[in-house]
């Protein structure tokens, strides 16, 4: 614990010691985007109650421009996007499994790493997992132009989307001109930044209603505390405020093996050596209905994840008992989408 190198870039106080489950999208590639500001999201209310919890409930209603989120949920489908036609946002982030899609799917695209997940993206501090861009809007210029995911350019997808007269139509309602690729970045993550999932049994909790746990879940809940998993899976995301080292008890990725360019995480960013191995901390929020789990989905199940977590972050050995609270309250996490759950 407490390798200052790792947290220099971290905007809040504690170290972490649980990089956990995982699951916006692709291999790290070297390219140079042109950097967009990031827009805010509105936060709940403060709730004077939670002032000793870690964690913060999602808010249950949020406002955004309706235009530009049925225009950028347009875009997000349309796989005009890409170079070929084949593949769209939601290639890579289907809504019906959590925000990601399963390596090995027909919709995969060739990325080497598995895809986070795109509900309640709009709250995490950076995007990727090595945190090369700074907000949705350079998020997506990374997606153009990376030759692993759209492999193509701001001037081709305009054209393409320029001879279709309701585009035409929309964008100029919309934005009140052409079509530019400053706008379709607007439009995508405003949509993006629309998909909030609120309304998990723990926020339920967290807000007062006390019998949304089960005895059970307020034990896994506790222990998910008194571990120090909460010191990276904390805020209103549960994670995704952060940047940490993957393996702090011990060489995770020797032991795994078969080492490659995407394990080097924000070392591929900044170059520094002390960055190797050191990824965005994921958020946890519907983390059991996304698997698989890491940056690389060696963990196939939400067990396997909590136990190589334990053991790599805290340098613990999980009874059965203990790795069944935990994953009994990760469960509680799972959110609504559109007033559905999860």
């Amino acid at each position: 614990m407490g390798i200052a190198p790792f947290f220099r870039a971290i905007p809040v106080a504690l170290p972490a010691l649980l990089l956990a489950a995982l699951v916006l999208i692709s291999a790290p590639w070297n390219g140079n985007p042109t950097p967009a500001a990031a827009a805010p999201i509105p936060a709940p209310m403060p709730n004077p109650g939670l002032a000793d919890e870690p964690i913060r409930p999602l808010p249950v209603e949020t406002t955004f421009d309706p235009r530009k989120v049925s225009l950028g949920e347009r875009l997000f489908f349309d796989r005009r996007l890409s170079a070929h036609d084949t593949i769209s946002c939601a290639s890579c982030h289907d809504l019906e499994h959590g925000g990601v899609t399963p390596p090995g799917s027909s919709e995969a695209t060739s990325t080497s790493v598995v895809p986070l997940s795109v509900f309640n993206a709009g709250y995490n501090f950076a995007q990727f997992w090595d945190g090369r861009a700074a907000s949705l809007e350079e998020q997506v210029d990374w997606v153009v132009a990376n030759p692993s995911e759209m492999a193509t350019s701001w001037p081709s997808i305009i054209a393409k989307l320029s001879v279709d007269p309701t585009y035409v139509g929309a964008f100029r309602g919309v934005y009140g001109g052409p079509i530019e690729a400053a706008s379709i970045r607007d439009a995508i993550a405003t949509y993006e930044r629309s998909l909030i999932t609120p309304n998990s049994r723990f926020d339920r909790y967290l807000r007062g209603e006390r019998n949304a746990l089960t005895p059970q879940e307020i034990a896994g809940y506790e222990l998910f505390k008194s571990y120090g998993c909460a010191s990276c899976h904390q805020g209103m995301n549960i994670g995704g405020n952060m940047f940490q080292k993957f393996g702090i008890m011990g060489d995770y990725f020797a032991n795994r093996g078969n080492v490659g360019k995407a394990d080097f995480g924000r070392f591929n960013v900044t170059g520094d050596a002390d960055d190797r191995y050191v990824f965005k901390v994921p958020s946890l929020r519907n983390v059991a209905v996304r698997g698989p789990y890491f940056h690389d989905g060696n963990a196939k199940s939400l067990e396997e994840a909590v136990e190589l977590m334990a053991e790599y972050q805290l340098g613990r050995m999980l009874s059965n008992e203990q790795a069944e609270l935990l994953v009994g309250f990760l469960k509680t996490l799972t959110g609504e989408y559109n007033g559905k759950p999860l």
